[in-house]
């Protein structure tokens, strides 16, 4: 086999490569797309009404394509090149030269080129997250607008500030481990404020939004938890100890929350409810995201405790008593699943962070440690510090994520729709895409043949106003 153009037969193996850890990462960020394609793909298209099926499932799908040319062309320079500013990176096209690629990236042992590919899969996991709050009402174009502007102007800054080793907030001593505040908190505030900017769904669809198929619902939702070991098992940037433990605490918090979500509306709503359950695993992954390689296994069931019930409480109690959060129509209820999850992690990372596996994943920087390990050692100023810089983390995340999204959306407002018309809300799928989610009567025909192509809109509309 010839070797590329401008390669010596020694750089196919250089002696920085780690084969092993190679193999890992780029295993790792395959598990992370999976999550996404056909997992978040496969969840949204059957947790909501049958009419929002295809266009849920297509906002997904079309922002994972968008976000990898954008991520290739400029979005992993920004986040991770030489730094512009204390928050942002320099554009250029490293990412496009084959020389740039092939030579050692700014961590792990393994090829720039990796990394590219690892990043992406969480940049284009985090616009989909956002859709989640957003379906069925949204335009498509406008989000086809959103995706490329949001990334750019958002998901960038956060990650070059987080976990740039020039970013600022990096250098500080914000712990995040592998996404709490970059992807979760990121997302549950971008869309909860992209959802306040788009408004509601049409009210019959707010008050009454079923899923189509639990079944896939619960499909897409497997292939979320287990794609969740290359998610936390890939941050450590190697097939090492700490990917191990990421690993193991990833799925023990995953279980204990979703266990007690499902204790709990058994409790209140007395019935063990399959959504609910769902719900209780996706806050456990949020949680012990920015965590996961930096804790014991006991703390990671502590974390799943705490996650299980707090986003519950928000949820199904906090949400509905507040006249704002009842008025922004969060469709899949992602500030809670991920922007409460996520802080929460965060915060209970500064509280529970163990000094000997912040050595394995940060090295030997005596700042960070947990505020429990640095009472037990004396250290409590360390400690106090330490909770300090997550909420400081926390605050740059939200003020970021609230001003960019809301300037976006006002942007794209002035271009186009951000908002669906009444007659597309009201027939869904076949009025935006002219394709329909399932065929279920005759000949590929759908079962109630009246709505498609607005035939009979006008007795739709009179329907839904009585």
């Amino acid at each position: 086999m010839s070797l590329p153009s401008g390669l010596l037969p020694s750089d196919a193996a250089p002696e920085w490569l780690n084969k092993g850890d190679n193999a890992w990462q780029l295993t790792a960020a395959t598990l992370v797309g999976v999550q996404s394609v056909p997992g978040l793909v496969i969840l949204y298209g059957s947790i909501v009404k049958k009419k929002w099926a295809v266009n849920s499932a297509f906002m997904a799908l079309y922002a994972f394509a968008a976000v990898l040319i954008c991520w290739c062309l400029w979005g992993f320079r920004l986040s991770f090149g030489e730094p512009l500013l204390p928050f942002w990176g320099r554009a250029d096209a490293a990412t496009l030269d084959q020389k740039s690629l092939l030579a050692q990236g700014f961590a792990g042992l393994y090829p720039s080129a990796t990394l590219v590919y690892f990043q992406f899969v969480f940049a284009a996991i985090t616009l989909i997250l956002i859709a989640g709050s957003l379906l069925g009402r949204m335009n498509f174009k406008a989000w086809m607008l959103f995706v490329p502007l949001w990334l750019t102007f958002s998901y960038t800054v956060g990650a070059f500030s987080l976990w740039s080793p020039n970013g600022f907030l990096f250098k500080a001593g914000v712990m995040d481990f592998a996404g709490g505040y970059v992807i979760h908190l990121s997302s549950g505030i971008a869309g909860f404020t992209a959802a306040y900017w788009v408004g509601p769904r049409m009210a019959k669809d707010r008050e009454n939004f079923p899923p189509n198929n639990i079944l896939l619902t619960l499909t897409g939702a497997g292939f979320l938890w287990m794609g969740w070991t290359g998610f936390n098992g890939g941050a450590s940037y190697a097939a090492s100890l700490d990917a191990s433990i990421a690993v193991y605490n990833t799925h023990l918090c995953t279980a204990t929350s979703l266990l007690v979500w499902l204790c709990l509306d058994m409790f209140v709503f007395t019935k063990p409810s399959v959504i609910g359950a769902v719900q209780g695993m996706i806050t456990g992954l949020v949680c012990i995201t920015p965590a996961a390689g930096l804790v014991q296994p006991w703390a990671a069931i502590v974390m799943g405790l705490l996650s299980g019930s707090i986003p519950w409480l928000t949820m199904m109690v906090l949400h509905k008593r507040s006249r704002f959060l009842k008025k922004v129509d969060d469709t899949l209820a992602i500030f809670h699943t991920h922007a409460i999850a996520g802080s929460l992690g965060g915060i209970l990372t500064g509280i529970l962070a163990d000094p000997n596996l912040n050595r394995l994943f940060f090295g030997d920087d005596p700042r960070y440690i947990g505020l429990a390990y640095a009472i037990k050692t004396g250290r409590a100023g360390a400690g106090f510090r330490q909770i300090g810089m997550q909420f400081i983390g926390i605050g740059f995340v939200v003020l970021v994520n609230v001003v960019v999204t809301s300037a976006i959306c006002l942007l794209i407002k002035l271009v186009v729709p951000l908002r669906l018309s009444e007659e597309e809300m009201l027939v869904g799928d076949d009025a935006i895409h002219g394709e329909d989610a399932y065929a279920v009567w005759g000949d590929g025909e759908t079962y109630d043949k009246s709505i498609r192509g607005l035939e009979n809109f006008a007795a739709l509309k009179s329907e839904e106003m009585a």
